[in-house]
């Protein structure tokens, strides 16, 4: 079993950046999204969510799908098959991290009573 600080260690840090976590998981929820939804929800420039899903992208996290033209332009995202698993196996290690460090923190405590 690893510690605290070798989970934190063993991280996938291209998607525990949190602006790319809050999009990630926000697509979790959703099956697609269109960029600007994606931007009012983080509050990201259009500059800075480009930058992060290019990022997702090139890493096959995300997949992007412009549709239309002009200003009818829009720009889809969503999770590709490794990107569910890479985000879900994020969650589940943070969740994982977070029981260990609170078991550590019980089994130094001995609380009011010790």
């Amino acid at each position: 079993m690893l510690t605290p600080s070798e989970e934190l260690a063993e991280m996938d840090r291209l998607i525990h950046e949190p602006a790319r976590l809050a999009l990630t998981t926000a697509l979790m929820a959703d099956a697609d999204a269109d960029f600007v939804f994606l931007q009012t929800l983080t509050g990201l420039t259009k500059g800075n969510l480009s930058s992060h899903l290019h990022k997702l992208e090139q890493a096959g996290v995300v997949t992007l799908t412009k549709t239309g033209a002009g200003r009818a332009a829009r720009t889809w995202v969503s999770l590709t098959s490794q990107g569910h698993e890479a985000v879900r196996g994020h969650w589940q290690r943070l969740e994982g991290l977070r029981n260990l460090a609170e078991g550590g923190l019980d089994a130094r405590d001995p609380g009011p009573s010790g």
